[in-house]
C-alpha cells in the first residue's frame, strides 16, 4: 500500500483534528499547500503562530482578544446590567455586527451536548453565575444556537439564573432551526435580538 512521505502524513494527521476536516479534506489541503509558493505556506505558519502568541481569552467574558480584559468588558459606555450569553466567540462577533446590542457578553465556549460528552462542568457556567451575582446584572439574554444543544443549554441556564432574580430572555427564533449564529446575516441577527422573549 503506497504511503505519503512522513511530513505529509504528519500534516494530514494534524489537519484531521480540526472540526469538519476528514481524511480526504486533510489530504487535499496538504497537497494544495505543497503546490503553493513557499512564502504563502510560511505566511500561513506565521499566522497560526501569531494566533497562539498574540491572542488570549478574556478572563471576564471569555472572548478572544489581544488584551485582558477585552475592550468590550472595559468600555464604560456598555450597559453592564445587560449580559448576552453566546456559545462561541464567532457568535459574539455576529451579534456585534448588528450594532443593536450595547451590553456586555459572556462566552460559554460550547453548548451542552450529552451525545458528545459535554456537560455543565465543561462550559463557563460557573463564571457566568459569578458575574451575574457580582456585576449587578439585570437581564441575561440567552443567544445560544437554535438547535437541540443550544435549546438545552438555554433551558439549563434559565433554570439556574431565574432564582437569582434576573430577567432571563432568549433571542427570537428569527434564525433557522439547526443553523448557527456565525452564519446569520446582520438583519436577521438584529431582529432576533429585538424579538427576544423572557424565559
Amino acid at each position: 500500500m503506497p504511503r505519503f512521505p512522513k511530513p505529509v502524513e504528519q500534516l494530514v494527521e494534524r489537519l484531521k483534528r480540526l472540526p469538519g476536516i476528514g481524511e480526504k479534506s486533510a489530504q487535499r489541503i496538504a497537497f494544495h499547500l505543497l503546490k503553493e509558493p513557499p512564502e504563502e505556506v510560511l505566511g500561513l505558519a506565521e499566522a497560526i503562530r501569531g494566533l497562539r502568541e498574540g491572542v488570549v481569552v478574556c478572563s471576564r467574558c471569555g472572548d478572544v482578544t489581544r488584551e485582558d480584559p477585552c475592550g468590550i468588558c472595559t468600555d464604560p459606555r456598555r450597559d453592564a446590567g445587560l449580559l448576552c450569553v453566546v456559545e462561541e466567540p464567532a457568535d459574539l462577533v455576529q451579534v456585534e455586527r448588528t450594532g443593536s446590542f450595547q451590553g456586555r457578553y459572556h462566552v460559554l465556549m460550547g453548548a451542552l451536548s450529552p451525545l458528545r460528552g459535554v456537560g455543565p462542568e465543561d462550559l463557563r457556567i460557573g463564571e457566568l453565575l459569578r458575574r451575574v451575582e457580582e456585576e449587578g446584572v439585570r437581564e441575561v439574554i440567552l443567544a445560544t444556537n437554535p438547535n437541540a444543544d443550544g435549546d438545552a443549554t438555554a433551558l439549563y441556564l434559565a433554570r439556574l439564573l431565574k432564582p437569582k432574580g434576573v430577567r432571563v430572555s432568549r433571542i427570537a427564533q428569527g434564525l433557522p432551526v439547526g443553523g448557527a449564529l456565525e452564519y446569520a446575516d446582520e438583519v436577521t441577527m438584529a431582529r432576533a435580538m429585538e424579538g427576544r422573549r423572557e424565559m
